[in-house]
């Protein structure tokens, strides 16, 4: 049995759910209001495990759990020692220095001989060893961490942004960027050498998340414009083009593309004499 270990709430909850969900292997239960701690899927040899985001490093470290979705920055923090396997593209954030709007505080040495306020003391120590500032005091506190520069706490924090809107409705400005984090599917060592499910959740996931990235497009074409359309779509391994029964020379072309690049290809297509053009989301792709 394989036990992945999952987000019970927050910002990581819902988009894990609907990449596994895309995946095949749909979490049952387990929403915001939900008390469930486990849950089964499709496959009988893979349990999910709700747990809390900051914990599921050290569930997946200790082998409570063979894989895990969470932050780096928790992964730091709690210095799980993991294997970290896929970014899964969703869910990216940064831990900042911050002080009040009105600090005279405008770089990281100013801050030595002063107080910073975190839940993530073990980066901030980290952080202000790699700069070599000295005899900053790193306080933990357990929540509500935008507040404590306005309480006398502290005279800066360290704390997690995605857009900035928290900062800026509790007037705080960003000094420094402390961690870039992203959101990876984890992996105890041991499991993942010893369990080859593992590698089977990989896969699933890896797919999702490359057919989000492309299009597949279908078009039928006129023989004489044939070679200038092929040109303009290479496909991964260049287009599949089929002969169609009609009353003139026609192709159908199919390809799969960037997604980023269906914009501009639809008009060139359109110019070299495509027609019909259709144009699908994937929903899985496995080179």
């Amino acid at each position: 049995m394989i036990r992945i270990a999952i987000p019970n709430k927050g910002r990581l909850h819902e988009p894990t759910l609907a990449l596994f969900k895309d995946a095949g292997l749909p979490v049952f239960g387990g929403g915001h209001e939900s008390r469930q701690l486990i849950s089964k899927t499709t496959d009988p040899e893979i349990m999910f495990i709700f747990a809390r985001a900051g914990d599921i490093p050290l569930f997946v470290e200790e082998g409570t759990a063979d894989l895990g979705i969470t932050g780096l920055d928790l992964v730091a923090e709690r210095k799980a020692d993991v294997d970290c396997l896929i970014d899964l593209k969703y869910g990216s954030s940064r831990l900042v220095l911050a002080v009040p709007e009105t600090s005279d505080i405008q770089k990281p040495e100013q801050l030595s001989g002063k107080r910073v306020a975190t839940e993530f003391p073990e980066v901030t120590k980290k952080y202000f060893d790699y700069l070599n500032i000295k005899d900053v005091e790193v306080i933990r506190v357990g929540g509500a961490c935008e507040m404590t520069p306005h309480i006398g706490v502290a005279e800066a924090i360290v704390d997690i942004t995605s857009s900035g809107t928290t900062m800026m409705i509790n007037k705080l400005k960003a000094v420094d960027v402390v961690f870039d984090s992203k959101v990876f599917l984890i992996a105890n060592k041991k499991s993942r050498e010893t369990d080859e499910k593992i590698k089977d959740v990989e896969i699933a996931l890896e797919s999702v998340l490359l057919a989000k990235t492309k299009r597949y497009i279908m078009m039928n074409v006129p023989a004489a414009a044939l070679k200038d359309v092929e040109k303009v779509l290479p496909g991964m391994n260049g287009p599949t083009v089929m002969e169609v029964q009609g009353p003139e020379p026609m192709f159908a072309v199919h390809a799969v593309v960037d997604a980023d690049t269906i914009f501009t290809i639809i008009r060139k297509l359109k110019i070299l004499g495509a027609r019909d053009l259709l144009v699908l989301p994937v929903e899985r792709l496995i080179p």
